[in-house]
């Protein structure tokens, strides 16, 4: 089986980590997939991210590591920062969609997305540096703050739904998924395209700078949908 599946229908591009039988662990082929599918998606309007299984991600693959020489565990530890990099640069919302376990590189993988939705029986946990290994250690504590995300690395703590709601990872706990993401991609596809995709760009540059800074990317964004035209909210 592909270790990724991947389609658009509708405006909806949808990506679907597809190793069930390895808890979806990452691979070189499921990150290579990712690089992919989100050169793929330009014309999408909205990107999700699921899993086939009842695990979102089990992290790496360590499996695949065995035999690798230290060049080789090098090119795809750099091949899994590509495929997270992917998924962040994408130019039109993206939502990551979980309802099992999310473990290292799982994490990386729902927090490069724009938001998570998730059920009651998502988790997060970020164990590598138990495992002995580096990893996950940048995107987690710019969400959660760093005394949070460092007492999940530290200690292999697992992050329940709830507590990740409270801590501002998940952006909706639901119980009817599908509804909620039915609800969520209607709303994306009925509004402008290019005032989505200028917002992400203005919010995501944005909080790297400050007020003065971040206040410039916006009027820039105005200034492009202005030449465009779209002074009125046009589609």
């Amino acid at each position: 089986m592909s270790a990724v599946l991947f389609s658009i229908a509708g405006g909806v591009a949808t990506l679907t980590l597809n190793r069930p039988e390895s808890r979806n662990a990452l691979n070189l082929e499921m990150c290579n997939g990712i690089i992919e599918a989100a050169s793929a998606a330009a014309e999408a309007k909205v990107f999700l991210v699921r899993a086939n299984g009842p695990v979102f991600c089990a992290g790496a693959d360590l499996k695949e590591r065995q035999g690798m020489s230290e060049a080789q565990v090098r090119e795809r530890r750099m091949k899994g920062f590509a495929a997270y990099a992917a998924l962040e640069a994408l130019p039109m919302p993206s939502i990551a969609v979980l309802q099992g376990p999310a473990v290292g590189s799982g994490c990386e993988i729902a927090a490069a997305c724009d938001f998570i939705v998730a059920t009651p029986e998502a988790s997060f946990r970020t164990p590598e540096a138990i495992r002995g290994t580096v990893g996950a250690t940048q995107r987690l504590p710019r969400i959660l703050g760093k005394r949070l995300a460092k007492d999940m690395m530290f200690t292999g703590r697992t992050l329940s739904a709830e507590e990740a709601k409270q801590a501002g990872l998940i952006a909706r706990l639901v119980v009817e998924l599908e509804a909620e993401i039915l609800k969520i991609t209607q709303a994306v596809l009925e509004a402008p395209t290019q005032s989505l995709r200028l917002a992400k760009r203005c919010i995501d540059r944005g909080v790297e700078l400050d007020p003065k800074g971040a206040l410039e990317v916006e009027i820039e964004a105005i200034e492009e949908q202005l030449k465009a035209g779209n002074w009125m909210g046009k589609k």
